[in-house]
């Protein structure tokens, strides 16, 4: 699917150009622990990108395709909330922030329920 393809391909981009800002950049101007926290974010983003790519390459090879679509659009608002809180949190030290982090991180999780969902339905494999 042509939009998982697009939106993994540029979160991966972003998450090389986020993690080298987070490692020339801001080495010096944050804290360890926030250092830390922005990694995370950089780590998530890597890897449901990741998860993105192999969505799209699946998507037309099973046959629960609604799930597998809804499998792709919850891993891109998971690192949108997710990763976003922690790149806000890092960077601005607001740590209320970080009670929006578990939204994110449940949406990762139910994205990958639903791809398991979708892989379960499958009468090929």
């Amino acid at each position: 699917m042509r939009t998982y393809l697009l939106w993994g391909s540029v979160l991966a981009l972003l998450g090389v150009a986020l993690g080298a800002f987070g490692a020339h950049a801001l080495k010096d101007r944050l804290t360890e622990d926030m250092l830390a926290i922005y990694h995370t974010g950089v780590q998530y983003q890597m890897y449901h990108a990741l998860g993105l790519l192999g969505i799209a390459l699946l998507h037309d090879r099973l046959e629960a395709k609604k799930l597998v679509a809804r499998a792709g659009l919850l891993l891109v608002i998971g690192v949108i909330i997710f990763s976003g809180s922690l790149y806000l949190l890092a960077l601005s030290g607001i740590k209320v922030l970080g009670a929006i982090t578990p939204i994110g991180g449940v949406a990762f999780i139910a994205g990958w329920a639903c791809l398991a969902a979708a892989a379960w339905k499958e009468r090929r494999l």
